[in-house]
């Protein structure tokens, strides 16, 4: 039926896996409005990311596993309408709830989002330049938006160090993150002619790319941390990332003696795993530093 397959294809649970960026940006915000955390959730996390995932996934044609979904049904022209149609609620609601600014730095992620797999444009047959755009999108500039939005700044404001550091943490992770979410994806990328980071650096490769990166952005962390917070929040964030490091190795090591493993199944273990310990850290750091029901309810 056309309403589930486009049900299906928007992957609004997948949406958690990116809650992590808006929560590193609402626990590092200074000025915190209920309200205004509530309709920037929203917009993100039931709009703007679903009608992403429904868009692409139109023009992929998966038949595959992909993102949040095991057996993707056939897609419908039903998908193709909603996906825009999300996207113009996204930009209402925005302007009216949030601010001009931030409508205007929905318009260009949406932009952005779609141009990874309209066939025009089609940034998944780039590897370098998809996962340099995809990580920038999904992390920095989202993160950026998600702080102008929930603190009511203006674009100059955003030019700090303090601000910007943490922006760049965010794709820091995602461009760690991103081509283990292609790792089971070889197959179907290669015949359809698109050429993946993933594909391209091979299924150990990737394994040794992810782990590099990954340390790089830690260690970022690490620095932020101490720089800005205390010893103490550097070290609960690097025992939060505890269970991703142990579910990774464990994972590499199956797929080092039978690259069979590098499978859908851990690719969202892993996502899980890691989505949720940082969902956690940023949710405790919240609470941590501030006062939080005075900062939501003045």
């Amino acid at each position: 039926m056309p309403f589930r397959s486009t049900l299906l294809h928007l992957r609004i649970p997948f949406s958690f896996f990116l809650l992590p960026i808006f929560l590193f940006a609402v626990a590092v915000s200074p000025n915190l409005i209920l309200g205004r955390l509530i309709w920037i959730l929203f917009i993100l996390h039931v709009l703007v990311y679903p009608a992403s995932n429904g868009y692409n996934s139109y023009f992929d044609k998966d038949t595959k596993s992909i993102g949040g979904l095991r057996n993707p049904p056939p897609v419908t022209p039903a998908l193709y309408w909603v996906s825009l149609l999300l996207d113009v609620m996204a930009l209402v609601l925005a302007l009216y709830y949030v601010s001009p600014g931030f409508a205007l730095m929905i318009l260009i992620y949406g932009l952005a989002s779609k141009a990874y797999s309209h066939p025009r444009i089609r940034l998944k047959k780039m590897p370098f330049t998809g996962w340099l755009v995809t990580g920038f999108f999904q992390g920095f500039f989202t993160f950026l938006a998600c702080f102008m939005g929930l603190n009511k700044f203006e674009f100059s404001s955003l030019l700090q160090l303090h601000i910007l550091w943490p922006a760049t943490l965010t794709s820091l992770m995602l461009w760690a993150n991103y081509p283990m979410t292609q790792i089971y994806q070889h197959e179907e990328d290669s015949a359809r002619g698109d050429k993946t980071l993933s594909l391209l650096l091979g299924v150990r490769g990737t394994f040794h790319f992810t782990a590099s990166i990954f340390g790089v952005a830690t260690l970022g962390f690490v620095f932020y941390f101490m720089r800005y917070y205390t010893e103490r929040q550097a070290v609960v964030f690097l025992l939060s990332l505890l269970p991703v490091l142990f579910y990774f190795g464990f994972w590499f090591m199956r797929v080092w003696k039978d690259p069979s493993h590098a499978d859908f199944r851990h690719t969202m273990w892993l996502n899980l795993v890691s989505s949720s310990m940082l969902t956690f850290f940023f949710i405790w750091l919240l609470f941590d530093t501030r006062n939080v029901g005075r900062y939501l309810f003045d």
